[in-house]
Protein backbone atom coordinates (compact mmCIF):
# COMPACT_ATOMS: atom_id res chain seq x y z
CA UNK A 1 0.00 0.00 0.00
CA UNK A 2 2.86 2.36 0.88
CA UNK A 3 4.53 1.71 -2.48
CA UNK A 4 1.21 2.31 -4.25
CA UNK A 5 0.72 5.69 -2.56
CA UNK A 6 4.29 6.66 -3.42
CA UNK A 7 3.61 5.88 -7.07
CA UNK A 8 0.38 7.91 -7.09
CA UNK A 9 2.13 10.92 -5.57
CA UNK A 10 4.94 10.74 -8.12
CA UNK A 11 2.48 10.48 -11.01
CA UNK A 12 0.50 13.50 -9.81
CA UNK A 13 3.63 15.60 -9.26
CA UNK A 14 5.14 14.71 -12.63
CA UNK A 15 1.88 15.46 -14.38
CA UNK A 16 1.55 18.80 -12.60
CA UNK A 17 5.05 20.12 -13.34
CA UNK A 18 5.30 18.88 -16.94
CA UNK A 19 1.94 20.05 -18.28
CA UNK A 20 1.76 23.65 -19.51
CA UNK A 21 -0.17 26.22 -17.51
CA UNK A 22 -3.83 26.05 -18.62
CA UNK A 23 -5.07 28.84 -20.87
CA UNK A 24 -7.37 31.06 -18.90
CA UNK A 25 -8.96 34.46 -18.68
CA UNK A 26 -6.75 36.53 -16.45
CA UNK A 27 -8.30 37.66 -13.17
CA UNK A 28 -7.80 41.20 -11.88
CA UNK A 29 -5.93 40.02 -8.80
CA UNK A 30 -2.26 40.27 -7.97
CA UNK A 31 -0.32 38.57 -5.21
CA UNK A 32 0.88 40.97 -2.51
CA UNK A 33 4.58 41.17 -1.73
CA UNK A 34 4.44 39.44 1.62
CA UNK A 35 6.46 36.57 3.03
CA UNK A 36 5.87 33.82 5.55
CA UNK A 37 2.16 33.70 4.76
CA UNK A 38 0.08 31.07 3.01
CA UNK A 39 -2.11 32.53 0.28
CA UNK A 40 -5.66 31.32 0.95
CA UNK A 41 -7.80 31.61 -2.19
CA UNK A 42 -11.44 31.85 -1.09
CA UNK A 43 -14.81 32.40 -2.75
CA UNK A 44 -18.03 30.72 -3.80
CA UNK A 45 -17.98 27.37 -5.54
CA UNK A 46 -17.26 27.61 -9.27
CA UNK A 47 -16.16 31.24 -9.15
CA UNK A 48 -12.69 30.39 -10.50
CA UNK A 49 -10.45 29.66 -7.52
CA UNK A 50 -8.63 26.76 -9.18
CA UNK A 51 -8.01 28.85 -12.30
CA UNK A 52 -6.53 31.54 -10.11
CA UNK A 53 -4.10 29.04 -8.57
CA UNK A 54 -2.93 28.21 -12.11
CA UNK A 55 -2.66 31.94 -12.87
CA UNK A 56 -0.42 32.43 -9.85
CA UNK A 57 1.76 29.52 -10.89
CA UNK A 58 1.97 30.87 -14.44
CA UNK A 59 2.99 34.31 -13.20
CA UNK A 60 5.84 32.85 -11.17
CA UNK A 61 7.03 30.83 -14.19
CA UNK A 62 6.92 34.00 -16.30
CA UNK A 63 9.21 35.64 -13.73
CA UNK A 64 11.80 32.93 -14.31
CA UNK A 65 10.90 30.32 -11.71
CA UNK A 66 11.48 26.70 -12.69
CA UNK A 67 8.12 24.95 -13.36
CA UNK A 68 9.47 21.92 -11.49
CA UNK A 69 9.63 24.02 -8.33
CA UNK A 70 5.94 25.01 -8.61
CA UNK A 71 3.66 22.07 -7.88
CA UNK A 72 -0.12 22.12 -8.33
CA UNK A 73 -1.58 19.27 -6.27
CA UNK A 74 -5.31 18.52 -6.14
CA UNK A 75 -6.43 16.33 -3.24
CA UNK A 76 -9.83 15.66 -4.81
CA UNK A 77 -8.66 12.29 -6.11
CA UNK A 78 -10.34 9.04 -5.12
CA UNK A 79 -6.95 7.32 -5.01
CA UNK A 80 -6.02 9.56 -2.06
CA UNK A 81 -9.03 8.56 0.01
CA UNK A 82 -8.03 7.98 3.62
CA UNK A 83 -4.95 10.16 3.40
CA UNK A 84 -4.04 11.52 6.84
CA UNK A 85 -2.22 14.62 8.01
CA UNK A 86 0.79 12.48 9.00
CA UNK A 87 1.03 11.38 5.36
CA UNK A 88 1.15 14.89 3.86
CA UNK A 89 4.92 15.18 4.26
CA UNK A 90 5.17 12.42 1.66
CA UNK A 91 3.99 14.84 -1.03
CA UNK A 92 6.94 17.11 -0.24
CA UNK A 93 9.33 14.18 0.08
CA UNK A 94 8.21 12.68 -3.24
CA UNK A 95 8.81 15.99 -4.99
CA UNK A 96 12.26 16.32 -3.43
CA UNK A 97 13.24 12.86 -4.63
CA UNK A 98 12.03 13.62 -8.16
CA UNK A 99 13.56 17.09 -8.31
CA UNK A 100 16.24 17.64 -5.65
CA UNK A 101 15.99 21.35 -4.76
CA UNK A 102 18.89 23.60 -5.61
CA UNK A 103 20.38 25.55 -2.70
CA UNK A 104 18.46 28.75 -2.08
CA UNK A 105 15.54 27.78 -4.35
CA UNK A 106 12.03 27.92 -2.93
CA UNK A 107 9.45 25.31 -3.81
CA UNK A 108 5.86 26.50 -4.18
CA UNK A 109 3.00 24.11 -3.45
CA UNK A 110 -0.47 24.91 -4.75
CA UNK A 111 -2.75 22.71 -2.65
CA UNK A 112 -6.30 22.49 -4.03
CA UNK A 113 -9.01 20.88 -1.87
CA UNK A 114 -6.46 20.17 0.87
CA UNK A 115 -9.22 20.48 3.46
CA UNK A 116 -10.21 16.92 2.52
CA UNK A 117 -7.27 15.79 4.68
CA UNK A 118 -8.08 16.33 8.38
CA UNK A 119 -5.32 18.16 10.21
CA UNK A 120 -3.85 19.78 7.09
CA UNK A 121 -3.39 23.12 8.88
CA UNK A 122 -0.48 21.98 11.04
CA UNK A 123 1.27 20.57 7.98
CA UNK A 124 0.97 23.88 6.08
CA UNK A 125 2.14 25.88 9.07
CA UNK A 126 5.15 23.61 9.38
CA UNK A 127 6.03 24.25 5.72
CA UNK A 128 5.76 28.00 6.31
CA UNK A 129 8.09 27.74 9.29
CA UNK A 130 10.75 26.69 6.82
CA UNK A 131 12.08 29.38 4.48
CA UNK A 132 12.22 26.81 1.68
CA UNK A 133 8.51 26.70 0.77
CA UNK A 134 5.64 28.85 -0.47
CA UNK A 135 2.10 27.66 0.18
CA UNK A 136 -1.11 28.36 -1.73
CA UNK A 137 -4.34 26.72 -0.54
CA UNK A 138 -7.90 26.68 -1.82
CA UNK A 139 -11.02 24.58 -1.65
CA UNK A 140 -14.79 24.37 -1.43
CA UNK A 141 -16.19 21.56 0.60
CA UNK A 142 -18.72 20.74 3.27
CA UNK A 143 -15.72 19.55 5.31
CA UNK A 144 -14.36 23.09 5.46
CA UNK A 145 -15.89 26.14 3.86
CA UNK A 146 -13.78 28.29 1.60
CA UNK A 147 -13.90 31.22 4.03
CA UNK A 148 -12.60 29.00 6.85
CA UNK A 149 -9.52 27.98 4.90
CA UNK A 150 -7.79 31.20 5.95
CA UNK A 151 -9.19 31.14 9.50
CA UNK A 152 -7.80 27.65 10.06
CA UNK A 153 -4.29 28.94 9.43
CA UNK A 154 -4.50 31.07 12.63
CA UNK A 155 -3.04 34.27 11.30
CA UNK A 156 -0.60 32.60 8.91
CA UNK A 157 -2.76 33.09 5.80
CA UNK A 158 -3.45 36.02 3.47
CA UNK A 159 -6.97 35.89 2.04
CA UNK A 160 -7.55 36.43 -1.69
CA UNK A 161 -11.24 36.57 -2.56
CA UNK A 162 -12.13 35.30 -6.01
CA UNK A 163 -15.59 36.35 -7.19
CA UNK A 164 -17.37 35.70 -10.47
CA UNK A 165 -16.01 37.84 -13.32
CA UNK A 166 -16.15 41.60 -12.96
CA UNK A 167 -17.12 43.56 -16.07
CA UNK A 168 -13.53 44.03 -17.24
CA UNK A 169 -12.85 40.30 -16.88
CA UNK A 170 -16.13 39.56 -18.69
CA UNK A 171 -14.99 41.71 -21.61
CA UNK A 172 -11.61 40.02 -21.88
CA UNK A 173 -13.13 36.56 -21.58
CA UNK A 174 -15.36 37.37 -24.54
CA UNK A 175 -12.49 38.66 -26.65
CA UNK A 176 -12.92 42.42 -26.16
CA UNK A 177 -10.31 44.92 -25.07
CA UNK A 178 -10.73 46.97 -21.91
CA UNK A 179 -10.31 50.68 -22.83
CA UNK A 180 -7.49 52.57 -21.16
CA UNK A 181 -9.78 55.59 -20.63
CA UNK A 182 -13.44 54.58 -20.63
CA UNK A 183 -14.48 58.18 -20.02
CA UNK A 184 -13.18 59.43 -23.38
CA UNK A 185 -14.81 57.06 -25.84
CA UNK A 186 -16.69 58.20 -28.96
CA UNK A 187 -20.45 57.66 -29.10
CA UNK A 188 -20.25 54.51 -31.22
CA UNK A 189 -17.91 52.77 -28.79
CA UNK A 190 -19.97 53.89 -25.80
CA UNK A 191 -23.02 52.25 -27.39
CA UNK A 192 -21.00 49.05 -27.75
CA UNK A 193 -20.13 49.03 -24.05
CA UNK A 194 -23.76 49.79 -23.17
CA UNK A 195 -24.68 46.61 -25.02
CA UNK A 196 -21.89 44.54 -23.50
CA UNK A 197 -22.77 45.71 -20.00
CA UNK A 198 -26.41 44.74 -20.49
CA UNK A 199 -25.22 41.27 -21.53
CA UNK A 200 -22.98 41.07 -18.47
CA UNK A 201 -25.88 41.89 -16.14
CA UNK A 202 -27.96 39.13 -17.73
CA UNK A 203 -25.33 36.40 -18.05
CA UNK A 204 -23.41 37.19 -14.88
CA UNK A 205 -19.80 36.36 -14.19
CA UNK A 206 -19.54 32.65 -13.44
CA UNK A 207 -16.87 31.45 -15.91
CA UNK A 208 -18.58 28.18 -16.79
CA UNK A 209 -21.84 29.95 -17.68
CA UNK A 210 -20.41 32.33 -20.27
CA UNK A 211 -20.99 30.45 -23.52
CA UNK A 212 -24.31 28.84 -22.54
CA UNK A 213 -27.79 29.53 -23.82
CA UNK A 214 -30.43 30.85 -21.45
CA UNK A 215 -31.99 27.49 -20.53
CA UNK A 216 -28.72 25.67 -19.92
CA UNK A 217 -27.23 28.61 -18.05
CA UNK A 218 -30.14 28.83 -15.63
CA UNK A 219 -30.02 25.08 -15.07
CA UNK A 220 -26.29 25.31 -14.35
CA UNK A 221 -26.69 28.18 -11.88
CA UNK A 222 -29.61 26.49 -10.15
CA UNK A 223 -27.33 23.50 -9.72
CA UNK A 224 -24.66 25.68 -8.12
CA UNK A 225 -27.17 26.93 -5.56
CA UNK A 226 -28.48 23.42 -4.87
CA UNK A 227 -24.96 22.12 -4.16
CA UNK A 228 -24.22 25.02 -1.81
CA UNK A 229 -27.46 24.41 0.09
CA UNK A 230 -27.17 20.64 0.32
CA UNK A 231 -23.46 20.15 0.93
CA UNK A 232 -22.27 23.41 2.49
CA UNK A 233 -25.26 24.20 4.68
CA UNK A 234 -27.72 21.33 5.21
CA UNK A 235 -25.25 18.44 5.48
CA UNK A 236 -22.46 20.38 7.11
CA UNK A 237 -24.54 22.04 9.81
CA UNK A 238 -27.10 19.27 10.24
CA UNK A 239 -29.97 21.59 9.33
CA UNK A 240 -33.18 20.07 10.65
CA UNK A 241 -35.51 22.52 8.93
CA UNK A 242 -34.45 22.55 5.26
CA UNK A 243 -37.87 23.82 4.20
CA UNK A 244 -37.37 27.13 6.03
CA UNK A 245 -33.83 27.39 4.63
CA UNK A 246 -35.03 26.92 1.05
CA UNK A 247 -37.78 29.51 1.58
CA UNK A 248 -35.12 31.93 2.81
CA UNK A 249 -32.91 31.34 -0.23
CA UNK A 250 -35.84 31.86 -2.61
CA UNK A 251 -36.71 35.10 -0.79
CA UNK A 252 -33.16 36.43 -0.80
CA UNK A 253 -32.27 35.52 -4.37
CA UNK A 254 -35.72 36.45 -5.68
CA UNK A 255 -35.51 39.92 -4.12
CA UNK A 256 -31.97 41.05 -4.98
CA UNK A 257 -30.74 44.26 -3.34
CA UNK A 258 -33.89 44.24 -1.23
CA UNK A 259 -34.33 44.85 2.48
CA UNK A 260 -34.54 41.72 4.57
CA UNK A 261 -35.89 41.54 8.12
CA UNK A 262 -35.53 38.30 10.04
CA UNK A 263 -38.50 39.23 12.25
CA UNK A 264 -40.78 39.86 9.27
CA UNK A 265 -39.59 36.75 7.46
CA UNK A 266 -40.24 34.60 10.55
CA UNK A 267 -43.80 35.97 10.63
CA UNK A 268 -44.23 35.18 6.91
CA UNK A 269 -43.08 31.60 7.48
CA UNK A 270 -45.44 31.22 10.42
CA UNK A 271 -48.36 32.37 8.26
CA UNK A 272 -47.44 29.55 5.85
CA UNK A 273 -47.40 26.98 8.64
CA UNK A 274 -43.61 26.70 8.67
CA UNK A 275 -42.21 27.03 12.21
CA UNK A 276 -38.83 28.77 12.40
CA UNK A 277 -37.45 30.81 15.27
CA UNK A 278 -35.52 34.01 14.70
CA UNK A 279 -32.34 32.55 16.18
CA UNK A 280 -32.45 29.71 13.68
CA UNK A 281 -33.03 32.14 10.79
CA UNK A 282 -30.10 34.31 11.87
CA UNK A 283 -27.96 31.17 11.78
CA UNK A 284 -29.23 30.32 8.30
CA UNK A 285 -28.31 33.77 7.02
CA UNK A 286 -24.84 33.49 8.55
CA UNK A 287 -24.34 30.07 6.92
CA UNK A 288 -25.37 31.45 3.52
CA UNK A 289 -22.96 34.36 3.85
CA UNK A 290 -20.17 31.94 4.85
CA UNK A 291 -20.67 30.15 1.52
CA UNK A 292 -20.52 33.49 -0.36
CA UNK A 293 -23.94 32.77 -1.90
CA UNK A 294 -25.22 36.06 -0.51
CA UNK A 295 -23.76 39.14 1.17
CA UNK A 296 -25.64 41.50 3.45
CA UNK A 297 -25.26 45.23 3.90
CA UNK A 298 -26.02 47.10 7.14
CA UNK A 299 -27.24 50.64 7.64
CA UNK A 300 -24.31 53.06 7.58
CA UNK A 301 -24.40 54.54 11.06
CA UNK A 302 -22.24 54.84 14.14
CA UNK A 303 -25.18 53.72 16.26
CA UNK A 304 -25.11 49.99 16.97
CA UNK A 305 -28.77 50.16 18.00
CA UNK A 306 -29.82 51.70 14.65
CA UNK A 307 -27.89 49.00 12.79
CA UNK A 308 -29.67 46.29 14.73
CA UNK A 309 -33.22 47.64 14.35
CA UNK A 310 -32.93 48.44 10.65
CA UNK A 311 -33.13 45.62 8.08
CA UNK A 312 -30.09 44.65 6.07
CA UNK A 313 -29.94 44.75 2.29
CA UNK A 314 -28.99 41.41 0.76
CA UNK A 315 -27.14 40.82 -2.52
CA UNK A 316 -26.70 37.53 -4.42
CA UNK A 317 -23.21 36.40 -5.38
CA UNK A 318 -23.80 37.20 -9.05
CA UNK A 319 -26.32 38.94 -11.29
CA UNK A 320 -26.72 35.72 -13.28
CA UNK A 321 -28.57 34.19 -10.32
CA UNK A 322 -31.32 36.85 -10.40
CA UNK A 323 -33.39 35.58 -13.36
CA UNK A 324 -33.13 32.03 -11.99
CA UNK A 325 -35.10 32.99 -8.88
CA UNK A 326 -37.10 36.05 -9.94
CA UNK A 327 -40.69 34.86 -10.46
CA UNK A 328 -41.94 38.15 -11.95
CA UNK A 329 -40.65 37.18 -15.43
CA UNK A 330 -39.60 40.81 -15.91
CA UNK A 331 -36.14 42.17 -16.68
CA UNK A 332 -34.95 43.22 -13.24
CA UNK A 333 -32.37 45.68 -14.58
CA UNK A 334 -32.37 48.12 -11.68
CA UNK A 335 -31.61 45.44 -9.10
CA UNK A 336 -29.08 43.73 -11.38
CA UNK A 337 -27.31 47.05 -11.78
CA UNK A 338 -27.19 47.60 -8.02
CA UNK A 339 -25.85 44.07 -7.45
CA UNK A 340 -23.06 44.66 -9.99
CA UNK A 341 -22.08 47.95 -8.33
CA UNK A 342 -22.08 46.35 -4.88
CA UNK A 343 -19.68 43.61 -5.97
CA UNK A 344 -17.41 46.14 -7.65
CA UNK A 345 -17.18 47.98 -4.32
CA UNK A 346 -16.30 44.65 -2.69
CA UNK A 347 -13.52 44.11 -5.23
CA UNK A 348 -12.08 47.51 -4.36
CA UNK A 349 -11.95 46.62 -0.68
CA UNK A 350 -14.40 49.34 0.35
CA UNK A 351 -16.33 49.54 3.60
CA UNK A 352 -19.96 49.78 2.52
CA UNK A 353 -23.37 50.39 4.05
CA UNK A 354 -26.60 51.99 2.91
CA UNK A 355 -27.74 55.39 4.19
CA UNK A 356 -31.28 56.34 5.21
CA UNK A 357 -32.67 59.67 6.35
CA UNK A 358 -35.24 60.22 9.09
CA UNK A 359 -37.74 61.14 6.37
CA UNK A 360 -37.21 57.81 4.59
CA UNK A 361 -34.94 58.83 1.71
CA UNK A 362 -32.24 56.29 0.97
CA UNK A 363 -28.81 56.26 -0.66
CA UNK A 364 -27.88 52.86 -2.06
CA UNK A 365 -24.24 52.92 -0.95
CA UNK A 366 -22.41 54.97 1.67
CA UNK A 367 -18.78 54.09 1.02
CA UNK A 368 -15.43 54.49 2.69
CA UNK A 369 -12.76 53.52 0.18
CA UNK A 370 -9.60 51.59 0.97
CA UNK A 371 -7.77 54.95 0.93
CA UNK A 372 -10.19 56.48 3.44
CA UNK A 373 -12.17 58.66 1.01
CA UNK A 374 -15.96 58.85 1.35
CA UNK A 375 -18.45 58.39 -1.46
CA UNK A 376 -22.24 58.36 -1.75
CA UNK A 377 -23.56 56.32 -4.66
CA UNK A 378 -27.05 56.11 -6.10
CA UNK A 379 -27.87 53.49 -8.72
CA UNK A 380 -30.74 53.77 -11.19
CA UNK A 381 -31.41 52.58 -14.71
CA UNK A 382 -32.23 56.06 -16.05
CA UNK A 383 -32.62 59.68 -14.98
CA UNK A 384 -35.07 60.57 -17.73
CA UNK A 385 -38.07 60.43 -15.41
CA UNK A 386 -38.23 63.68 -13.43
CA UNK A 387 -39.70 62.05 -10.30
CA UNK A 388 -36.94 59.45 -10.24
CA UNK A 389 -34.31 62.12 -10.74
CA UNK A 390 -35.74 64.29 -7.97
CA UNK A 391 -35.86 61.36 -5.54
CA UNK A 392 -32.26 60.28 -6.22
CA UNK A 393 -30.92 63.82 -5.97
CA UNK A 394 -32.82 64.65 -2.78
CA UNK A 395 -31.46 61.55 -1.03
CA UNK A 396 -27.90 62.51 -1.97
CA UNK A 397 -28.43 66.08 -0.75
CA UNK A 398 -29.70 64.89 2.61
CA UNK A 399 -26.88 62.36 2.95
CA UNK A 400 -24.25 65.00 2.18
CA UNK A 401 -25.49 67.03 5.13
CA UNK A 402 -24.24 64.14 7.26
CA UNK A 403 -21.28 63.27 5.02
CA UNK A 404 -20.17 66.71 3.78
CA UNK A 405 -16.80 65.53 2.52
CA UNK A 406 -18.22 62.70 0.40
CA UNK A 407 -18.16 62.64 -3.38
CA UNK A 408 -21.64 61.98 -4.78
CA UNK A 409 -22.41 59.78 -7.79
CA UNK A 410 -25.43 58.61 -9.70
CA UNK A 411 -24.63 55.51 -11.76
CA UNK A 412 -26.97 54.67 -14.63
CA UNK A 413 -27.48 51.76 -16.96
CA UNK A 414 -26.72 53.52 -20.23
CA UNK A 415 -24.59 56.41 -21.52
CA UNK A 416 -27.07 58.34 -23.65
CA UNK A 417 -25.76 61.89 -23.63
CA UNK A 418 -26.42 64.50 -22.53
CA UNK A 419 -27.57 63.36 -19.10
CA UNK A 420 -30.38 65.37 -17.51
CA UNK A 421 -29.09 68.27 -15.44
CA UNK A 422 -28.38 67.61 -11.77
CA UNK A 423 -27.13 69.97 -9.04
CA UNK A 424 -23.42 70.83 -8.80
CA UNK A 425 -21.36 68.34 -6.82
CA UNK A 426 -23.17 65.27 -8.16
CA UNK A 427 -21.47 63.27 -10.91
CA UNK A 428 -23.57 61.18 -13.29
CA UNK A 429 -21.87 58.27 -15.04
CA UNK A 430 -22.81 55.03 -16.76
CA UNK A 431 -22.05 52.24 -14.29
CA UNK A 432 -19.76 50.45 -16.74
CA UNK A 433 -17.63 53.59 -17.14
CA UNK A 434 -17.35 53.93 -13.37
CA UNK A 435 -16.33 50.28 -13.10
CA UNK A 436 -13.71 50.42 -15.86
CA UNK A 437 -12.29 53.84 -14.93
CA UNK A 438 -12.32 53.37 -11.19
CA UNK A 439 -10.01 50.38 -11.35
CA UNK A 440 -7.75 51.77 -14.07
CA UNK A 441 -4.70 51.71 -11.82
CA UNK A 442 -5.12 48.06 -10.87
CA UNK A 443 -6.85 46.42 -13.82
CA UNK A 444 -4.76 43.72 -15.41
CA UNK A 445 -4.33 44.03 -19.17
CA UNK A 446 -3.98 40.31 -19.72
CA UNK A 447 -4.15 38.02 -22.69
CA UNK A 448 -7.67 37.32 -23.90
CA UNK A 449 -8.30 33.59 -23.84
CA UNK A 450 -11.10 31.33 -22.73
CA UNK A 451 -11.32 29.65 -19.38
CA UNK A 452 -13.27 27.15 -17.42
CA UNK A 453 -13.14 27.00 -13.64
Amino acid sequence: MEDQLEQILKEKILSAVELPVPRLTRRDKDLPCISNKAFAVIGMRRAGKTSFLHQCRGDLIAKGRNPRDLVYFNFEDERLGGLRAVDLHRVVDAHARLFPPAPGNKVGFFFDEIQLVPGWEQFCRRLLDSSNYEVFVSGSSAKLLSREIATSMRGRAWEILIQPFGFGEFLRHNGHSVPDDAGRLPARERAFFDNQFASYLEVGGFPEAQEMGVTDRRKLLQGYVDVVLLRDVIERHGVGNPTALRWMVRRLLGNPAGHFSITKFAADLKSQGIPAGREMLYEFLAHLEDTFLVASLPLATDSEKRRQVNPRKVYPADTGLIPVFDRSLKANLGHSLEVAVFHELERRGCEVGYWKSASGFEVDFAVTTAMGARELIQVCTSLEDSETREREVRALKEARAEWPDARAFILTLESRLPFPEVPPGITVKPAWEWILCGDASTNVRGQVVKSGV
